[in-house]
């Protein structure tokens, strides 16, 4: 019998995550569950998996970040992330990252086993919903963006505001009803979105083209 492929999950979702192995067991071999970043990097580098299904959001070290610092010693690592944030700026910092997909939790049952095929397979795969937008904004503005906060969501708008007030993280967190690392994520997120240097930069720049006021 020809071996299934070895999968490593991780996600912070105890649930969700039992979800998963029963989605996944036909046709994948569930290797080891972890729940955050740094144990990630930790199973990765023990296990060598063919492929591992990782959350963005998770305790420690997200996702992204996690798969930055894997790649310095296994460049041919195959991630595909799994993730509730519908918001195609995320696709692209996964994807230039170095992630072989993107595919977000209400479409698992769907969408999974067909991006980690593809990942196997050398392949990118993109949830359909997220790629039209990918390439809808491409359109949009396909050369230089003179508008860099254009690409924030809502939440990130409401995040910078109250950060741009002098909030300190836990009262953002606090005040939106959202975890302490929910805020911290938005934060980076935001600072790559806009090619932002530090938090300084980010409110220079969101005062700059009038998100907030100075």
């Amino acid at each position: 019998m020809k071996n299934r492929p070895r999968v490593l999950l991780a996600d912070d979702h105890q649930m969700f995550a039992d979800g998963l192995r029963t989605l996944l067991g036909e046709e994948f071999e569930l290797v080891e569950y972890v729940a955050d970043g740094v144990a990630m990097l930790e199973a990765a580098q023990r296990l060598r998996p063919d492929v591992i299904v990782a959350d963005i959001t998770m305790p420690r070290l997200n996702g992204i970040d996690a798969l930055t610092q894997l790649r310095a010693n296994l460049p041919d690592v195959r991630v595909v992330f799994l993730t509730m944030h519908h918001d195609a700026a995320y696709a692209r910092r996964a994807l230039a990252a170095g992630a072989f997909g993107f595919v977000l939790k209400h479409s698992a049952v769907q969408e999974l086993v067909l991006a980690l095929r593809a990942a196997l397979e050398g392949r990118i795969f993109v949830a359909p919903s997220l790629g039209a937008d990918l390439v809808a904004r491409h359109q949009t503005n396909p050369g230089r963006r003179t508008d860099p906060c254009a690409a924030l969501t809502p939440r990130q708008r409401e995040v910078l505001k109250l950060l741009a007030d002098g909030k300190s993280v836990k009262q953002v967190a606090s005040s939106l009803s959202i975890s302490t690392r929910t805020v911290e994520f938005h934060k980076y997120t935001m600072m790559e979105t806009v090619g932002a240097k530090g938090m300084a930069d980010l409110i220079r720049i969101a005062i700059r083209y009038g998100l907030v006021s100075e």
